[in-house]
């Protein structure tokens, strides 16, 4: 008898891949762009993601998201509060 089976379903949506980043907030090469540890940072709070706060963020990252900073891997913030 044939197998019936089907590969496991991946997680999908925001949820699935939410992640919290803490550490310092750096400034990157093109005006407005923040980055941490690595990931570019979209959205959140201006009072407290800015350039040298260490902050603790959630959110997911979004490698299809068209930005003008030339670094970092899109993180779309959906909270942010100083560490």
């Amino acid at each position: 008898m044939p197998s019936t089976s089907s590969p496991a379903a991946e997680p999908s949506g925001p949820s699935a891949s939410e992640m919290t980043i803490t550490g310092t907030v750096t400034v990157g090469v093109e005006v407005g762009c923040l980055l941490l540890d690595g990931y570019l940072l979209i959205g959140g709070d201006p009072d407290v993601i800015r350039g040298g706060a260490r902050v603790t963020v959630t959110g997911h990252v979004d490698r299809d998201l068209m930005t003008t900073c030339q670094q970092g891997t899109p993180f779309v913030v959906t909270s942010a509060r100083p560490a």
